[in-house]
Formats: structure tokens, sequence, C-alpha cells
């Protein structure tokens, strides 16, 4: 074998070597090393989520009804985000992403319809924070407009596309979040509410990294004596965008919501009366950009 052969097949060797001596497997987006792979117990990859209280420490509190769980954010983080990683989330609320994106040591941009809960929500942030960490826009998710505003956000934060899109909208108009006539809990009809979710949808999935992933967070509706369901819908709206399908997750929600148990009699008398069920779960889509 000539010199020159035998010198690349001992570099090639000695390449090879390194890959298999280094101790870290990831992919390509999130820090999980793979190699490791049992030394992840707490992040779940089945279907049915289980979490027996709200978490109510780390920055979090439950003044706000209509807030998704935080335990949801930290499992979304975990599975598909980097650190320093940008968290998109257009129904911003009370900032649930954006605290537990401080937590995870990610960032965040969170775009909300209400200035005064900009106001309130930018309270549970340092000044420090609010420059290099969280953003926080007020805006309509669905129009033209906030497309640029979010452009330059990331701008600002050296990121040219976000790499973790969160969607959780109202559930249609089971809750009124404001009077605002842009507020998809004020949509006229349940048909006008999946369009202009899919507005919002679309403008994500433009600023959404090729490669990365997006979570739906959405439960149903029961209206006109019918289940209306909203989560498969606004999946289907997802699809239609372009968005892949990766998994469809169901999360008990007992125990999780507010003054539930106040109420459950009532609710379980009005089941058997109408022929109905009574929720117990909503549904975590898990998308990814193709």
């Amino acid at each position: 074998m000539a010199k020159a052969n035998v010198k690349r097949v001992q570099e090639k060797r000695a390449n090879l070597s390194v890959v298999q001596d280094n101790p870290i497997k990831t992919t390509a987006y999130n820090d999980i090393n793979l190699k490791k792979w049992k030394d992840y117990p707490d992040i779940k990859t089945d279907t049915f989520w289980q979490f027996p209280t709200r978490l109510k420490d780390s920055g979090h509190s439950n003044e706000y009804h209509g807030n998704y769980i935080p335990q949801i954010a930290q499992q979304l983080y975990q599975r598909y985000t980097k650190k320093n990683d940008i968290v998109l989330d257009m129904f911003f609320g009370s900032g649930t992403s954006g605290i537990e994106a401080i937590n995870e040591n990610r960032r965040c941009i969170g775009v909300e319809l209400k200035q005064e809960l900009v106001d309130s929500v930018s309270q549970k942030f340092t000044q420090k924070q609010l420059v290099t960490d969280v953003n926080i826009i007020c805006g309509d998710s669905a129009s033209d407009e906030i497309v640029d505003k979010i452009q330059a956000r990331l701008d600002v934060m050296g990121e040219e596309k976000a790499q973790l899109l969160i969607l959780h909208p109202p559930y249609d108009d089971i809750i009124k979040f404001s009077d605002k006539k842009e507020d998809l809990s004020n949509c006229e009809s349940t048909e006008q509410f999946y369009d202009l979710f899919e507005k919002v949808a679309k403008n994500g999935y433009n600023l959404l990294e090729k490669g990365r992933f997006a979570g739906l967070i959405i439960g149903d509706s029961y209206k006109y004596s019918e289940v209306q369901p909203l989560g498969f819908e606004c999946m289907q709206r997802m699809k239609n965008i372009g968005f892949k399908l990766k998994s469809i997750i169901v999360k008990d929600i007992h125990g999780n919501e507010r003054a539930k148990g106040k109420t459950a009699n009532l609710w379980r008398y009005r089941a058997l009366a109408g022929g109905f069920s009574i929720f117990q779960h909503e549904y975590i889509f898990i998308f990814q950009k193709i």
C-alpha cells in the first residue's frame, strides 16, 4: 500500500476513534445526551400525561385563569430546544412560557393582545431579563404587522428564526379574555375562530426555523348540544399550513383546573341529563416544520 494511502487510513481510523470515544451524542434540536438516555426519567415520551397539581413555585402563580401548566413548558423545552434557544409564544397570556424559559436557560418572545396584561406580566421579570431573555410584544398574533415586530426582536436577539413555537389559544368562546374584536375568544362563530387561529399558526410557521418543532395546547368545547372538536380541527389547519404531525398527546386535566370541584356535581347531573361526557382532558399536538 502506498504511503499516502496508509496515512489516510490511519487518519480515518483516528477520527473514528475520536467519534466513538465522544461521551456526548445529541440531536440537532435538544441537549439530551442519547448515550445516557436512561438518565432522563422525568422526560415524558408517552402519549398520556398526568400531573397531579399545577406547579406554583419558581416564579409561577395561578392568578390568571386559562394559562397552561408550567410542566408542559418544561417537557417541551427539554425535548425540543437547546440552551439559549428562542421560544416564540403567540398567545403569551400570563407569561408561563417566558418564566419557564428563564428557569430552563432559554429565551422567549411572547405576543399578547392586551396592553394591561403585558404591563402586568412584565413585572415578573427583571429589567435585564426583559432586554436579553424575554421580549413581550403587545399586538395581534393573526395580523401581518406582527411578523415584522417579531422579526425585529429576533434580529436584536441574534437569530433569524425561533427554535420552538408555542400555541395555546383560547378554546373558542369558553372564556372571554377581553372585549377586543381581534381576540379569538370573541369570534362570531367557531368557523371564524378556526380561520383566525390558522392565520396565527401561519405567522408562527413563517417565523420558525426549519426542522424545529411546534406545540399546540388546546381542548375541545361543547356548544349547541354537541362537541366542537377544536383540537383536531386546529391540528388539521396546522397540517394544511405545512407542519408535519409528530405526536398527539392526551393530558389529564384533573387537578389542574381552578374551582373544578365546586361544580363537579352540577356538571355530572348535566352530563346524565344531556347525554354528553365531562371533559377530563386536553391535547398537546407536536409538529415539526420540514
